[in-house]
């Protein structure tokens, strides 16, 4: 299996909404067809072209991204069969090699994203509730050791 990480290319465009609506129903269980509708239009139209995004292609086909906003992780997606491969890890990686300090929100049901983020080295600083959908919220840091 080749993986390559590279910049986002509008000619992904398709494959990374895939992926993000693949993903976001995967791991976010309680948001609304209606709810996913409206955020895929808003990841296309206000979400992408304000970020610094970054794809996982996997033997030429684009089947994930990190989306990174200064040093917040706005968004990393893969595709479901290419989870535990190391490709999210290489996506995280690229993001540390970009940024000392990382920060991002992950819904405190999605166990398995918090996994996947204490196993890289990211520790709570805050919990909230998410205003859109009332669902727990926790910030999480990443700092390089220096």
């Amino acid at each position: 299996m080749q993986v390559i990480i590279r910049q986002y290319q509008q000619t992904d465009l398709d494959a990374v909404l895939n992926s993000w609506e693949v993903a976001t129903r995967l791991a976010h269980e309680f948001m609304t067809d209606e709810f996913i509708s409206e955020q895929r239009i808003e990841v296309e139209k206000s979400y992408l072209p304000n970020t610094d995004t970054w794809v996982a292609e996997v033997n030429g086909s684009v089947q994930g991204f990190i989306s990174l906003m200064g040093n917040e992780v706005g968004a990393i997606f893969l595709q479901p069969e290419y989870h535990r491969l190391g490709i999210g890890k290489a996506l995280i990686n690229k993001a540390k090699s970009l940024h000392d300090e990382l920060e991002l929100e992950v819904f405190k049901v999605n166990q398995t994203g918090q996994k996947f983020y204490e196993n890289g080295g990211f520790y709570p600083i805050s919990e909230s509730v998410h205003e859109i959908t009332g669902e727990r919220v926790l910030r999480l840091r990443y700092a390089a050791v220096t």
